[in-house]
């Protein structure tokens, strides 16, 4: 599980990526994601029940985004908000696949994007 300041949790916050952030899409999520004023990267898992009915499954999938998001954790030059929004393929995925597309992804979302807004 995320530690407190790492996660986005407040309504307005959720409501604000959405609607001015940018998005892109990978096999098993798309991320939709913003700049904050932080300088924080915090992040935000969001699996449907159209993923699966047991919560159990949807807790796993949890987790393991988590874990994988741990090394963009830290502090950086420029905060970003993410939301990851899981896709029904993520379902069968291994932990490895799942860290893989996520590094590809958050690396080029955070590390190089030099002209982020």
């Amino acid at each position: 599980m995320l530690v407190k300041n790492s996660r986005i949790s407040k309504k307005k916050e959720f409501d604000d990526i959405f609607k001015k952030g940018k998005s892109t899409r990978g096999t098993f999520f798309i991320l939709k994601f913003l700049k904050n004023d932080l300088k924080l990267n915090r992040f935000a898992f969001m699996v449907s029940k159209k993923i699966s009915l047991k919560a159990v499954v949807r807790n796993k999938i949890r987790r393991r985004l988590s874990e994988a998001v741990k090394e963009f954790r830290t502090e950086s030059d420029k905060g970003v908000d993410v939301v990851f929004l899981t896709l029904p393929a993520i379902k069968d995925k291994s932990f490895s696949e799942i860290k893989t597309e996520t590094d590809k992804f958050l690396e080029k979302i955070i590390s190089k994007n030099k002209d982020f807004k």
